[in-house]
């Protein structure tokens, strides 16, 4: 196969996050699915990485090392993508600690605030249901649903998870310039995250001139047009395209693994854009 041959999924989440498949179920859906290359960009995790590289290793899937990162930018919340670092990099791993350790706060709290509007639940089963991965709301949805408190995990976020609804509460995010300088010291390049779904026009530029590497420009939720803005819009400023299915698992109706993808060389560029970080050429790396 050509180096600019097949295709990859950058934006996949597995159960150490939020998602519902193992990294090894996530790799064997990409690879039956005919993907050449894949990312998982867990919710401030990168404990999935080392089991899904070895096991793509063994099974003929190339697995780039990535993360979502929450990050505070002009008082809204976005989410920042990280390729191609080194996930054993000390400065990285001890702030997704301590993030971890907000996470544990936050759902307490939520769950706190539940069991004030009449929906209690445990929180020692939210615990549960995250594992080792970062906790989050979407397992305090799922138990909403299987307590019966809701009928959906929709409704959950409609009526009592989401932004602003009574039952959430604010999580914990960086700065735009402290989340760049963790993944870049890490060796790593920066991608905005589904831009098309928060970020307008005038943002994308001050988050371009703050030194993101790169836009997401394939997601489910840009249209054909915004995806062609977005495109423009990398052109213009030399950046890196990215893309994805930001795929959680079909039981969230997001089965959209294998229809959102880019052309695997989007995965040459940031691995070049990463090596020429870290001082070293892959001219004979493909």
């Amino acid at each position: 196969m050509t180096d600019s041959n097949g295709y990859a999924d950058l934006h996949l989440h597995s159960s150490r996050s939020d998602g519902h498949c193992s990294p090894t179920e996530l790799i064997d859906k990409c690879l039956s699915l005919g993907l050449r290359a894949l990312a998982i960009v867990d919710h401030d995790d990168v404990t999935a990485l080392a089991e899904a590289i070895e096991y793509g290793k063994k099974h003929g899937m190339e697995v780039i090392t990535g993360v979502e990162l929450s990050v505070s930018f002009r008082d809204q919340d976005i989410h920042i993508l990280g390729y191609c670092f080194d996930f054993d990099n000390r400065e990285l791993v001890d702030y997704l600690a301590f993030v971890k350790e907000e996470r544990i706060k936050r759902a307490k709290r939520i769950v706190e605030k539940l069991a004030q509007l009449g929906m209690p639940i445990s929180f020692e089963a939210v615990l549960k249901k995250a594992g080792v991965g970062s906790v989050g709301r979407p397992h305090i949805a799922d138990l909403l649903v299987e307590e019966g408190h809701v009928y959906s995990f929709q409704e959950a976020f409609n009526r009592y998870l989401g932004d602003g609804k009574p039952g959430n509460v604010k999580k914990h995010k960086t700065g735009i310039q402290k989340a760049l300088k963790l993944v870049n010291n890490a060796g790593g390049v920066c991608s905005i995250a589904h831009p098309g779904l928060q970020i307008g026009y005038e943002k994308m530029l001050e988050l371009i001139k703050a030194g993101v590497d790169g836009i997401e420009v394939i997601h489910p939720r840009h249209n054909e047009q915004r995806v062609q803005v977005l495109r423009e819009l990398v052109k213009r400023n030399g950046l890196l395209e990215t893309g994805g299915s930001d795929y959680h698992g079909d039981n969230q109706g997001n089965n959209v693994l294998g229809k959102y993808k880019v052309r695997y060389k989007c995965v040459t560029r940031l691995k070049e854009a990463a090596a020429t970080l870290k001082g070293y050429s892959l001219a004979y790396d493909n």
